[in-house]
């Protein structure tokens, strides 16, 4: 890969540490100092993430249906400058219904951020004939969840919880700076190589089962995705500062993209998706039999070695079933995503402020993720199909080359 399309890379990596690492999840490992701090209940603060994931929701709807394939960079740039400020507006303000609008707006940038650059990269990647490289881009997610883990307990410790967020939006500034420079939407000259034109995927009429499988694992993951710290934070035998767990997701989510797009070139996509979402939903229900500090820190890890890459598979799955439109179909899957991450919050918050306890909540999102893998297991027969096609049109072409 040149050294354009290299920095091409690594703007959309920085663009999602901003807004989807930092924008999006810095909530998870800032709510228990809030919460500390103000006193508010679970069903306060699942409402807060549930105020988010409505405006990601609307967002990811008009992401996918509004023309924007001329305008994507502008209307990019535009979304991660609207992320940054709401960023720091959450340290400035001290006001539930000026939190609720906020964390909506964040919402709503952050999934026109998500939509448009993983269309714009995974556009340059599929040209370049480098779509396994997705796994890189991805992995902006996990870097960005990593950098938020780490920065909270220090900026905590001189300025208070508020100035997590502004010193987190401090930081998103600065990445702006390169993001800006260098991820442009620009005309595409495709290049394949010739064993990938005879790659095939599950036809359009399967695309329903995964938007049904994706939107199943936004319902389930999002529990522990916005929990899982105060969770530590409320369990005596986690002796550890409980930012630590969200540190741990986030390193096991950078390289996480990569290994599953890895995986998905040798076992085929859908396979490893179901794989995935199996692995995340042991990860997810672990905490309630294995409460201890141990238990937590794997179930960080399974959870953060899974959540991105379950991304990774579905919305590239998704873009080599329909790649005449890739904007509109990443933009559908991330509306049903979105929409099970609205409503998961609050169920998961209020089932805890009624049981005192996140057990029923983590059980109930387990059992719904698993659900979702066993709606894409009818796609692995399709692979099973196209695994045998491509090795007899490999031998087939080696023995041409001997005759």
């Amino acid at each position: 890969m040149t050294k354009q399309p290299f920095l091409f890379l690594i703007g959309g990596i920085l663009a999602l540490i901003i807004a989807m690492g930092i924008g999006r999840f810095a909530y998870t490992p800032i709510l228990p100092l809030m919460q500390n701090d103000l006193s508010f209940s679970n069903a306060v603060a699942g409402y807060l993430a549930t105020s988010n994931y409505g405006g990601y929701l609307i967002g990811a709807i008009l992401a996918g249906v509004i023309p924007l394939k001329q305008h994507r960079t502008i209307v990019l740039r535009f979304s991660f400058i609207i992320s940054i400020l709401m960023t720091a507006c959450m340290g400035l303000f001290h006001s539930y219904f000026l939190w609720y609008v906020l964390r909506f707006l964040s919402g709503l940038a952050s999934a026109f951020v998500f939509v448009l650059a993983s269309s714009i990269v995974l556009d340059k990647l599929a040209a370049g004939g480098k779509t396994n490289w997705s796994g890189f881009f991805y992995g902006g997610v996990g870097m960005g969840i990593f950098i938020t883990g780490l920065m909270t307990p220090g900026l905590h410790r001189s300025f208070e919880w508020e100035g997590v967020w502004i010193g987190l939006a401090v930081v998103s500034g600065i990445l702006a700076f390169f993001v800006w420079i260098w991820l442009r939407d620009a005309p595409l000259i495709l290049k394949r190589k010739r064993n990938q034109e005879f790659f095939t995927v599950p036809p359009v009429k399967w695309l329903p089962w995964l938007i049904a499988a994706y939107g199943l694992e936004g319902l389930g993951y999002i529990v522990t995705g916005t929990f899982i710290v105060s969770i530590a934070e409320q369990t005596s035998s986690f002796r550890s500062d409980a930012a630590f767990v969200w540190m741990v997701v986030g390193l096991a989510a950078i390289p996480s993209c990569i290994v599953w797009s890895s995986l998905a070139e040798k076992w085929g996509f859908v396979t490893s998706l179901v794989l995935a979402m199996a692995i995340q939903s042991v990860g997810i229900v672990l905490p309630v039999f294995w409460m201890t500090q141990t238990g937590f820190l794997i179930s960080a890890f399974l959870f953060g070695a899974t959540f991105m890459g379950i991304t990774t598979l579905a919305t590239t799955l998704a873009r080599q079933i329909s790649p005449s439109n890739s904007s509109r179909i990443i933009g559908s899957l991330t509306a049903v995503y979105a929409f099970g991450q609205m409503i998961g919050p609050t169920i998961a918050g209020i089932l805890s402020s009624v049981t005192h306890d996140y057990n029923a909540a983590l059980i109930g999102a387990a059992s719904v993720v698993f659900a979702g893998a066993c709606l894409v297991l009818s796609g692995v027969q399709f692979e099973k199909k196209t695994n045998i096609e491509n090795s007899y049109i490999k031998e087939t072409i080696k023995n041409e080359k001997r005759s």
